[in-house]
């Protein structure tokens, strides 16, 4: 009994070990969305090497050096029909071995009140045709993408995490079952097992977190919003574009203000040093001549009076 407790005791030992070493591993974040706030940020310095299709994942890619990146991609282009380019954006996925992992089509009213289709949808692609899938895509659209970002995150650190603990875990349930095998009392067996149910537990998330991580850095997620033509057409009167013209009297405005502050800058930072470093001497300078000039004034009109007066007493 007392045997049977301490190797108890010492196997708890080893499971609180690997479970803090869990403390390191990032929990796998949710399946990415049409929103940008389901992509990674945070791109790496270097720009490192992403694990294909056909590389596999396992602990010996870590041991090798090669890196681990998660990639994901936004779009937002101007398409004629949206729903026909959502279409093609799913063919696409689909031939390139990826998967839609969600589309949407709905109404939405332009500015005159017009009602149009505007559609996003959100594809996985295999990581190493990113920017082919993002050149197809763009091809939907005669126009520039009003937006683009392509973001990557490196989870190598967390992903040797992951597998350390799993080690450790499995090892651990290793030594549970022979122990459980060699108990011979109820009790010792129904502790035992308890301990090794946890375990397992720990060890299904583990394995969990790792799939989606190999799964995310497999295949790369694509979200793109598809604005129909006539919300971005500019408000016409009889020929005339309002729009336009506020747009011109903005830039116009811009422009005067821009000036202006620039002369203040000028005055600031240029004029107004000479200012100081030679307006104030010879302010100064300016100041005692006159002084000396009015004093001097003063004598002669003194020494004047004086002579009137001695001609006056002769």
């Amino acid at each position: 009994m007392k045997k049977t407790m301490l190797i108890l005791i010492i196997l708890g030992a080893v499971i609180l070990s690997a479970c803090a070493s869990a403390d390191r591993a990032v929990m796998a974040p949710v399946e990415a969305g049409v929103s940008e706030e389901a992509f990674f940020e945070g791109a790496p310095e270097a720009e490192p090497s992403v694990i294909g299709a056909d590389s596999g994942f396992n602990s010996s890619v870590v041991a090798t050096g090669e890196r681990i990146v998660i990639m994901n991609a936004g779009l937002e282009l101007v398409v004629v029909a949206p729903d026909e380019s959502m279409e093609n954006i799913s063919r696409l996925a689909e031939e390139m071995g990826g998967f839609v992992v969600n589309a949407n089509l709905y109404k939405t009213r332009t500015a005159d009140g017009q009602e149009v289709p505007r559609a996003s949808i959100t594809i996985r692609v295999p990581a190493e045709r990113l920017e082919e899938a993002l050149a197809r895509i763009e091809a939907e659209s005669d126009r520039l993408p009003l937006s683009k970002n392509v973001q990557s995150q490196d989870i190598t650190s967390e992903y040797t995490d992951l597998q350390s603990h799993l080690k450790n875990l499995e090892a651990a349930e290793a030594q549970l079952i022979e122990i459980m095998e060699s108990a011979n009392r109820t009790e010792d067996v129904l502790n035992v097992f308890d301990q090794l149910t946890r375990v397992r537990g720990e060890i299904e998330v583990i394995k969990g977190q790792i799939q989606y991580f190999e799964e995310s850095a497999r295949l790369s997620a694509i979200s793109v919003e598809l604005i129909p033509n006539e919300v971005v057409q500019p408000l016409t009167i009889g020929g005339w574009e309002p729009v336009g013209v506020i747009k011109d009297a903005l830039q116009s405005l811009i422009g005067a203000l821009q000036g202006l502050v620039n002369v203040l800058i000028w005055i600031t930072l240029f004029l107004l040093p000479i200012i100081i470093v030679v307006g104030v001497p010879l302010y100064f300078i300016i100041r005692g001549i006159r002084s000396w000039r009015r004093r001097r004034k003063e004598r002669t009109s003194e020494a004047e009076d004086l002579g009137d007066d001695e001609s006056e007493e002769e």
